[in-house]
């Protein structure tokens, strides 16, 4: 299975975890840095989930980007696939791997991001979420806006 196939399958089966444990998965999110989480998750208590796929090893070694994430999320998660050599994986951080389903196997150690930043982070998920809605509805002028740049 090619890279790309290994994330598609990683990512969707992640999404279907987070929507079995009542998150909200947002694929691509784009963080406030200007880094982009692969999913972050709203949990149904207002916690904030981020979720980074790894499709194998040198995914991994080359992406260290990951250790950002940690400030726009209350608690940060790999998700890999069952080939992938999970003792690579740093301690503190939640594990998720997806094989035809997926489960957590760890929980990564908790680090509660501020008020001022979850508003930000809440209302950033919402503006997505809802934009991602609107161009399912009107997929055309949803468009017309993300070219002049007022839509994600």
């Amino acid at each position: 299975m090619s890279a790309p196939d290994r994330t598609a399958r990683i990512r969707r089966e992640a999404g279907r975890l987070c929507l079995a444990l009542g998150w909200t998965p947002l694929h691509e999110v784009r963080l406030p840095d200007g880094r982009r989480a692969d999913i972050l998750a709203l949990k149904p208590d207002g916690g904030l989930v981020c979720i980074e796929i790894k499709s194998g090893v040198a995914d991994f070694v080359a992406d260290r980007k990951w250790q950002d994430y940690r400030a726009f999320s209350d608690a940060l998660y790999f998700a890999v696939d069952d080939a992938f050599p999970q003792a690579l994986l740093p301690e503190e951080t939640g594990l998720i791997v997806a094989c035809d389903v997926a489960e957590i196997l760890r929980e990564p150690v908790a680090h509660p991001i501020a008020p001022a930043r979850r508003r930000i982070m809440l209302l950033r998920f919402a503006q997505l979420a809802g934009a991602r809605l609107a161009g399912f509805e009107d997929p055309a002028g949803v468009s017309a806006l993300r070219a002049l740049g007022r839509v994600e």
